[in-house]
């Protein structure tokens, strides 16, 4: 599934870092994103932006010049590829022979939000919604620039405008179950969680956003069995080793906590449930 919008649709997921605490009762805190391994369109792929592949999309626009699609192909193998600079230079090529080709508008915000352009990110997006207002990619790519810059209102409103046009995209599900969790209506961010996870039953992050809401109404036995799930479709969720370990730890099989803090540690050195779990449980 890609996010350039040479495709319909996108699933770059956002990690939920939340801290967990255990002070009698395990509670949830406040949620940090980070790009996910699933990201519909990755930093670096290098058969996109393979000298061969950028060979072969030159040549169809050399034969068709002024055909704005030839530059927004090309711009996405940049993209993928991480070539940004150039990506950028196709993508506003095709905008100006063709002013509304609202999909280029949205593969140039998608680059602005990679290269750290988070003003000219939303500023694409805004005009590619003023020429398709009907556009899911463009209200998720936007509502999650807002839900990041602490705008939940605007972000939300964003994620349940792609829903109400049926969107397929899971992002749109994740994202707004993340707002509904950060602000404490638990069983609306669950409900978001289980749409996101039956449109991508591959991605760890739904179900780390799902345990963390199952905890918060005390439901352990449902958030262990979601870290658990987080940490078999990925093995590099640091966040969900530390979560497991949690609850182990609240169980009272402080062995098996020790080894998954060290592990989510091991991860990842700066999450800071892990170095307190270890502290905690003398794990490694």
């Amino acid at each position: 599934m890609n996010t350039f919008a040479i495709a319909a649709n996108g699933s770059r997921f956002t990690r939920c870092a939340s801290a967990l605490t255990l002070a009698g009762a395990l509670f949830v805190a406040g949620c940090q994103t980070s790009d996910s391994a699933l990201s519909g369109v990755k930093p670096m792929d290098v058969a996109q932006g393979s000298s061969e592949n950028i060979a072969s999309l030159t040549a169809v626009i050399e034969r068709t010049p002024n055909d704005p699609e030839g530059y927004n192909v090309r711009g996405t193998a940049y993209g993928r590829g991480g070539r940004y600079d150039e990506a950028l230079r196709d993508f506003d090529t095709a905008l100006q022979l063709n002013p509304n080709f609202y999909q280029a508008y949205a593969n140039r915000a998608l680059i602005h939000r990679l290269t750290g352009n988070q003003q000219q990110a939303v500023q694409d997006y805004s005009r590619a919604l003023q020429i398709n207002p009907n556009y899911d990619v463009a209200y998720i790519g936007r509502g999650n620039l807002y839900r990041l810059a602490g705008r939940g209102t605007e972000a939300f409103q964003d994620f349940e405008r792609a829903i109400q046009l049926d969107t397929t995209d899971p992002r749109a599900y994740h994202n707004r179950g993340l707002l509904y969790q950060a602000r404490g209506q638990h069983d609306f961010a669950i409900e978001d969680f289980a749409t996101a996870i039956s449109l991508a039953p591959n991605s760890a992050e739904p179900y780390n956003g799902r345990g963390l809401s199952y905890l918060a109404r005390n439901d352990e036995d449902n958030a262990l069995a979601d870290f658990n799930t987080a940490i078999q479709l990925d093995r590099n969720n640091a966040e969900a080793w530390a979560y497991q370990a949690l609850i182990l730890e609240r169980r009272g099989d402080r062995s098996r906590a020790s080894k998954s803090f060290g592990e989510a540690l091991r991860l990842n050195p700066n999450l800071q449930a892990a170095k307190d779990g270890v502290a905690r449980t003398g794990g490694a």
